[in-house]
């Protein structure tokens, strides 16, 4: 029984063994740690019963709210027949009808689904089925990665090493391979007047140069379409994506399309990628694949990447790349449903008109002395905070005036993280216009104390 257990009691029991992601564990010295019981669509409930409205999805990965039915349900009666078991030489009904399904859905030409269990795993799949098809392939030389700067993939040592967040990835820069970073399309960086397609054509010509001059050498090009993420919910133009995959076909040279944060209806498109009509040679797809519920991950790709791979096993071609909990069934039955709520229901229409209201809700601190962007794709949004606006002078990082924001919310019934001083919303599609409208009071009020 834990029912007569004080929060405080869990936190002690925490804080006495427990070693956190991304967090200094001495803020907890001061900032409260939140030990959880429940959460129901949006909410989360604290072991003192109070209530947060979960505004960023729980680190990205929830759409349909917290204990959803038919998730619960399907998760429910798949641990009744199978839980787990090897994916070498076995395989079983959710994988398959799952691996279907992403195939049905996901941009033409993707049809073989490698599974993995987390995103930063994903993404190692891809680095290293890219630089071995170039192998398979006789092209022995290539074997190096293009990425943007300001991106993230992920935190393993391949992921961190095609990332460009120096937060992360500085102190580790001597046990990672060496890439080429060319400057991100970010609108934000656009001059007075230039929109942002033709902001987006013009930082091209970084990538068209280094793709020009490296292609013979060059395995991948590497980018999260639409939304730099972890880089600060930084935004670029669709056209930026047309291009590139047109360079990339012309040299010769793979394309990654890391949609682990921005697939699954995040962008207001199913996948990020259809706002450019295109199909990268891999698809990285995790965080919302199981609507929050289990780790799972896939790297979709073609039948012609697949077939360098297929051939007798003297040529010790196979990719021997694996993880133990490689198509979990429970995790694909979650995915299973998820993707069923999508197919049956109407999803992307309702969240275009959740990301309307989203923005009408924040549209007056546009005018704010120390609010320098309001930007959106879908349902990711960001306000961006600046010591001075007019000349892009940024709050010193040491201040930790995000953590301000952070603790209010607490306070006020709200899980919102921001990323230094940029605030973002990225909550569940089930969220409701009210519960938007007082995410959108509490941030509003955040950013006061914020900038007092």
């Amino acid at each position: 029984m834990t029912g007569n257990i004080s929060p405080s009691e869990w936190v002690r029991r925490d804080l006495a063994h427990v070693w956190h992601p991304c967090t200094q564990m001495k803020d907890h010295e001061s900032v409260p740690m939140i030990p959880l019981r429940a959460g129901s669509g949006v909410w989360l409930e604290d072991q003192a019963g109070k209530r947060y409205i979960d505004g960023i999805s729980s680190w990205w990965v929830n759409l349909f709210g917290h204990a959803n039915p038919r998730i619960n349900a399907a998760v429910t009666e798949q641990l009744g027949k199978l839980e787990h078991a090897i994916f070498a030489g076995f395989t079983h009904e959710p994988a398959i009808t799952l691996a279907e399904e992403l195939v049905r859905i996901a941009p033409p030409g993707l049809n073989r689904c490698f599974f993995a269990d987390n995103g930063s795993a994903a993404i190692e799949v891809a680095v290293k089925m890219s630089f071995h098809f170039w192998r398979n392939s006789g092209q022995q030389r290539k074997s190096r990665f293009i990425t943007l700067s300001n991106s993230y993939h992920g935190e393993t040592l391949g992921a961190l090493a095609v990332g460009n967040v120096e937060l992360y990835k500085s102190i580790y820069q001597p046990l990672l391979m060496d890439v080429i970073t060319v400057p991100s399309p970010d609108s934000f960086e656009r001059q007075p007047g230039v929109s942002e397609a033709d902001h987006a054509r013009r930082m091209f010509g970084f990538m068209e140069q280094a793709i020009a001059e490296n292609h013979a050498e060059v395995a991948a090009v590497i980018v999260e379409p639409l939304v730099q993420c972890a880089g600060g919910m930084r935004m670029y133009d669709p056209v930026y994506l047309k291009l590139l995959r047109e360079a990339c076909t012309r040299h010769s040279v793979h394309l990654i399309a890391d949609e682990i944060a921005v697939g699954f209806g995040r962008t207001g498109t199913m996948f990020a990628c259809e706002q450019a009509g295109i199909t990268p040679d891999y698809l990285c797809l995790s965080k919302g694949l199981t609507g929050g519920y289990l780790p799972l991950s896939v790297v979709l790709t073609s039948d012609a990447i697949y077939d360098a791979f297929y051939d007798e096993y003297t040529k010790l071609n196979a990719f021997l790349h694996s993880h133990s909990y490689t198509g979990n069934p429970l995790a694909c039955a979650a995915a299973n449903a998820t993707l069923a709520i999508f197919r049956e229901q109407p999803v992307l229409q309702r969240n275009r008109e959740l990301s309307s209201h989203l923005r009408a809700s924040v549209a007056h601190l546009a005018d704010h002395p120390h609010v320098v962007d309001i930007r959106q794709r879908g349902m990711i949004l960001a306000i961006e905070l600046m010591k001075d606006p007019k000349s892009r002078t940024p709050y010193p990082w040491t201040e930790r005036r995000g953590l301000r924001i952070y603790r209010h919310a607490l306070e006020r019934g709200a899980l919102i993280r921001p990323l230094g001083t940029t605030i973002y919303f990225m909550p569940p599609y089930v969220i409701t216009p009210a519960e938007i409208d007082v995410l959108a009071k509490i941030a509003e009020e955040g950013v006061e104390l914020a900038c007092a």
